[in-house]
């Protein structure tokens, strides 16, 4: 699925560039022309990464920023044409992720974006996420309503393997064979009770974890 990406600037012929090359790489690219049109557009889609530029009418691009970073954790991107070190050091204290001088290469843009990108892609393959349920699979932290529950690495598992997997009904012995590694040799019923420590341990959540009888375990939203 494309990432979508909004490029704030006054400067028309800018950002029809910047958004032509960026369809070029492959983005979803959307255009503002201030940052009030970009805070319009960010309510309707979902953006991977924003591209701002400081000199706006209506509301300039530090505003927008500051706007942007109470409601997103996307990237942020600073384009100024002034080049003072003034505009840069104020971006980046309130929450800029990167900054480009005007006039600027656009593959050196479109690289600094690509890498913006990965990162993302590499931050949200190491979370889970369900609900109200946030699994960080590289520290086995779980996270219910904001608040840390205490699972076992099995646990985890079991759980982490039902989201990945969410709305499809998961008989015991796949689940077994993908959180133990063991198609045979080893007692099922342990999965039964795995189950059931997870739940108790979900709290309000527990009601996602549905048990289809005589087949296995569905994650579902609803209770």
């Amino acid at each position: 699925m494309s990432e979508h990406i909004l490029i704030a600037d006054d400067d028309k012929d800018i950002a029809s560039i910047i958004a032509e090359t960026l369809s070029d790489e492959g983005y979803i690219a959307h255009i503002a022309k201030n940052g009030i049109e970009a805070l319009e557009i960010m309510k309707t889609k979902q953006i991977s990464l924003f591209i701002l530029d400081i000199m706006m009418p209506e509301l300039d691009g530090l505003e927008t920023l500051r706007q942007i970073k109470k409601e997103s954790d996307a990237p942020v991107m600073i384009l100024s044409a002034r080049g003072r070190d003034i505009d840069k050091v104020i971006g980046l204290q309130i929450g800029a992720d990167d900054y480009m001088s005007k006039p600027f290469s656009m593959d050196e843009l479109i690289a600094r974006v690509n890498a913006h990108m990965r990162r993302e892609h590499k931050k949200n393959s190491d979370i889970v996420k369900f609900g109200e349920i946030e699994l960080r699979k590289s520290t086995f932290q779980a996270i219910v309503s904001g608040n840390p529950i205490d699972l076992s690495v099995k646990e985890f598992q079991i759980l982490c393997f039902l989201i990945e997997n969410k709305g499809r009904v998961l008989t015991r012995e796949q689940i077994y064979y993908a959180v133990w590694n063991d198609a045979y040799g080893g007692d099922i019923n342990t999965v039964t009770v795995h189950i059931k420590n997870i739940r108790a341990k979900l709290g309000d959540s527990a009601g996602m974890l549905k048990t289809v009888w005589g087949i296995g375990y569905r994650m579902e939203s609803g209770v």
